[in-house]
């Protein structure tokens, strides 16, 4: 029994853990501001857009998936003009494997 708990809050752990974002339009709104730069290395996180929210795997990894719903949302984001505007630096990466911290002192902005 004691083992069937365990696995239940590990499991229902892991889908709690994703991170799912809403894109708002006002500054305000946002829980942290982002800017899109033009090279990786760059960037503070290298981001992996997925299509479906079962494609994430584990917490704040940089693997994204975008909701148009903010109840539905872990982390509400405003993508800024300037870089100096930013909290965090992101750049959308092609294959999964690739997506990740690469400046772990700002992962704790992304953390819900």
């Amino acid at each position: 029994m004691k083992l069937l708990i365990i696995l239940m809050f590990f499991l229902l752990g892991n889908n709690v853990n994703s991170q799912i974002i809403h894109k708002v339009d006002y500054i305000h709104q946002a829980d942290i501001k982002v800017y899109i730069v033009n090279n990786l290395h760059q960037a503070d996180l290298a981001v992996y857009r997925v299509d479906y929210q079962h494609q994430i795997r584990g917490k704040n990894n940089g693997m994204w998936y975008f909701t148009n719903y903010k109840h539905q949302s872990d982390i509400s984001v405003y993508f800024v003009n300037y870089i100096h505007q930013a909290c965090v630096k992101i750049y959308f990466v092609n294959y999964k494997h690739q997506a990740g911290w690469r400046n772990k002192e700002k992962q704790h902005l992304l953390k819900n």
